[in-house]
């Protein structure tokens, strides 16, 4: 028997009538079809065997099933920090974030998880890219605007369940810091700002906006509250006059009048030159390093003052 599965049939077999679906053991079940045929007859044994058989159907079977999936289908990701998850992997778990399995992402995490990569380098080499490869494909039109939100979405969820582990241990003080995360108006895939906001939370930054507040005045949260940094996320180039309105309002009203504009994104990745056209100050190439990046904008800014 596959070792995955080895943990979970006992389990099955020993959870009795008290579980949703029980199975009883292979003695226990000898025992009580005897006990049963002695005072129910025939009738009893079938129910027994009806019960048995929903059981195998729906709980054991389908277990069974996905720990195959998982051997076959889940990247191999190396079981050395040190070594890089390939495209190759990232296109494969592309393709179980796109499938009909909603809980197959996950399941697929966590196995690699187990093999000694860490939530950093998931994040880095696997989440992140696969978002940009599920771009790409909305891109090249293999695949449509519902199919990508639906991966995209999903990807998210693996990054909820990671969350609190990855957040478990803030790398240094917080010392005030307040970031302010915010899509690009008219931006709606934004799954790496929800990335960037996980590591300056791990950072000891204090975070605001989000991947989802899309509908937040710029404008009106730096001139009300305090902000060393303000980021942008931008993942097209129609959008790119109406960010470079935005951050030119954002530095008119801010009542930091030293706040730092980040912005970062696939579209600034591969044409950086984007980055002064819109007025930024810096570009973020992936979330490990947004906080570090900020931290030298709010050093420069003090170095003029």
């Amino acid at each position: 028997m596959d070792r995955a599965v080895q943990g979970w049939v006992p389990e099955l077999l020993l959870r009795g009538e008290q579980g949703a679906n029980p199975c009883p053991g292979p003695d226990a079940a000898l025992e009580a079809g005897a006990a049963a045929d002695a005072k129910r007859g025939d009738d009893g044994s079938e129910q027994r065997m009806a019960r048995l058989a929903r059981a195998i159907e729906q709980e054991i079977i389908p277990r069974l099933m996905l720990a195959h999936r998982l051997a076959h289908e889940c990247p191999q990701a190396p079981a050395v920090d040190s070594e890089l998850i390939n495209l190759r992997d990232v296109e494969e778990f592309a393709k179980l974030v796109l499938s009909r399995d909603e809980d197959l992402p996950l399941a697929c995490v966590e196995a690699i998880r187990a093999r000694g990569v860490s939530i950093e380098r998931i994040y880095l080499d696997l989440l992140a890219p696969t978002a940009r490869y599920l771009g790409h494909l909305w891109n090249e039109d293999l695949c449509d605007f519902t199919e990508v939100t639906v991966g995209l979405g999903r990807l998210q969820q693996v990054l909820r369940e990671l969350s609190p582990a990855f957040g478990q241990s803030v790398e240094h003080p917080a010392r005030g810091r307040r970031v302010l995360l915010l899509p690009s108006p008219g931006e709606q895939h934004t799954f790496g700002l929800v990335m960037v906001a996980e590591f300056f939370r791990r950072a000891g930054w204090d975070v605001a906006g989000g991947a989802w507040e899309s509908e937040l005045d710029a404008d009106e949260l730096v001139s009300s509250e305090w902000f060393d940094v303000v980021g942008f996320s931008l993942g097209s180039e129609t959008h790119l006059d109406a960010l470079r309105d935005c951050i030119r309002s954002v530095r008119d009203r801010a009542r930091n009048r030293e706040v730092g504009i980040m912005v970062g994104g696939p579209m600034f990745i591969a044409h950086p030159e984007f980055v002064v056209s819109v007025g930024a100050d810096a570009l973020a190439t992936d979330g490990r390093h947004a906080p570090i990046l900020a931290e030298q904008l709010i050093a420069q800014r003090t170095q003029r003052c």
